[in-house]
């Protein structure tokens, strides 16, 4: 790392920036399986977001491995990078004021306590949701037949599969998306965000 750099701060205050754009930020960190509807309820959530004339954006692996991340593989060290990057980003999308939907597997708990606490030192929310469905249930779902290939040895370290998930011991929200529909799923994170004064 290097070790020349000096850092400047900006002219703008984090409240100046929320009272000017009439908003808080806020990282929404959905983790679960492959399968689950972390990536489905972000989506939703966004557009209803938007819809409420909120300031939202989501991340997922689709903007961020073919761009950000197309350097990282899936082995333990790259996944570790991975979601060391995506706190970093999703913290400065917060800072902006803005709602930052992150849909990513992240595995590891540690992983997401270090995105955790990059937030908390910056005083600003981060609210992790456990996009929960058995195995079963992913596996029969499979949209792009992932568990599948992992059953039959194509894919190596797939979590659930080959690779661990390590779930969330104590999740802001936890979603059963085998009991729960995207509608009612959206609804329980929206009544989570305006009961907590984030919209």
């Amino acid at each position: 790392m290097a070790t020349n750099i000096t850092f400047h701060p900006g002219s703008v205050s984090s409240t100046e920036r929320a009272q000017l754009l009439q908003q808080k930020g806020a990282t929404i960190w959905f983790t679960g399986l492959s399968a689950s509807g972390k990536s489905t309820i972000a989506c939703a959530l966004e557009q209803h977001l938007l819809h409420l004339h909120k300031f939202c954006y989501r991340l997922d692996g689709d903007n961020i491995r073919m761009g950000l991340n197309k350097d990282l593989g899936f082995d333990e060290r790259s996944r570790n990078e991975n979601i060391r990057r995506i706190g970093e980003v999703s913290k400065l999308f917060a800072d902006s004021c803005c709602i930052c939907c992150t849909a990513f597997i992240s595995p590891y708990r540690a992983d997401r306590a270090t995105a955790r606490e990059l937030h908390e030192k910056a005083g600003l929310p981060f609210i992790e949701v456990y996009v929960d469905a058995p195995l079963s249930v992913v596996e029969q779902r499979d949209p792009k037949g992932l568990y599948k290939r992992a059953r039959a040895g194509e894919i190596k370290d797939f979590t659930g599969i080959s690779a661990p998930y390590e779930a969330p011991e104590h999740p802001e929200i936890h979603l059963k998306t085998d009991e729960h529909d995207v509608v009612q799923c959206v609804k329980i994170i929206t009544d989570y965000l305006l009961s907590h004064g984030i919209i």
